[in-house]
């Protein structure tokens, strides 16, 4: 796993603006190399202000958007087209808005889809889609995804798991009903940091001094039970990407020299 890198931006709207700019040439260097590309979108107000950002970004039409999957780090498991749901959210902020293949859009299940209220039997469901979808090269129960992106919480959660709870725990399913969720809703599906691991890249966003102390707490050693971030790494790089707010405790030694 890689250690992780840090990239500081004055503020949120910069930090999105850039990390837009970076997806998008991840994405197309991806599509150049091997034809298609993997990205697994993440909620929140950071997700969405990346989504929003890289809509309004004339560079977007450099993206074969046929030729990209689409998949989640997590799901409130609430129904289809409910506005709290993290695909009807990506819908409004960018997907609606560029030629997609529905095929590649692998949202996660609706409570009100064919696994009815049982999140676990919806959670077992998007795994087999995942395994499906994961070729002999990729060596795994999950395709190797080009970039991952993660919104860290105040409690420094990750997707849906949360510190101390059983899916952080998990070490052998790739996603997971959660019950019980300290943040509502309290049913969710996510994956686990197994599968986030077999993202080539994995990108933390944190933006706001509410995010501060669990930037700090990730980056400067905590268990992944604890901080589930901490767990969060890529095969290939990890990147952290804050705003000088949600990076006002990191330790001097962590602060990254000349960033933007």
């Amino acid at each position: 796993m890689s250690a992780p890198q840090l990239v500081v931006h004055h503020d949120k709207e910069l930090m999105a603006q850039a990390a837009a700019a970076r997806l998008i040439t991840k994405i197309v260097d991806a599509q150049t190399s091997r034809g298609s590309a993997s990205v697994v979108l993440t909620g929140g107000r950071n997700g969405n202000g990346v989504l929003a950002a890289l809509a309004a970004a004339p560079a977007r039409d450099a993206i074969d958007w046929a030729r990209l999957d689409l998949w989640w780090g997590d799901e409130r498991f609430l129904p289809e087209g409910d506005p709290e749901r993290n695909v009807t959210q990506a819908r409004e902020a960018l997907l609606d808005a560029v030629p997609l293949d529905p095929k590649r859009v692998h949202a996660m299940p609706a409570s009100d889809g064919p696994y009815g209220t049982d999140a676990d039997a919806a959670a077992a469901a998007y795994a087999e889609e995942l395994a499906r979808a994961a070729g002999p090269e990729n060596h795994g129960p999950v395709p190797v995804f080009d970039v991952l992106l993660l919104g860290v919480g105040p409690d420094a959660h990750v997707a849906s798991l949360f510190p101390e709870l059983p899916g952080v725990r998990e070490t052998e399913r790739t996603v997971v009903g959660v019950h019980g969720s300290p943040k509502p809703p309290p049913t969710r599906i996510s994956l686990t940091l197994p599968a986030i691991r077999a993202a080539r890249e994995v990108w933390l966003l944190a933006a706001g001094e509410d995010k501060a102390q669990a930037a700090a707490m990730a980056l400067s050693g905590a268990g992944e039970i604890q901080a589930p971030a901490a767990g969060a790494r890529g095969r290939a790089r990890t990147l952290w990407l804050l705003d000088t707010a949600a990076a006002a405790q990191l330790p001097r030694s962590l602060y990254p020299p000349a960033s933007p």
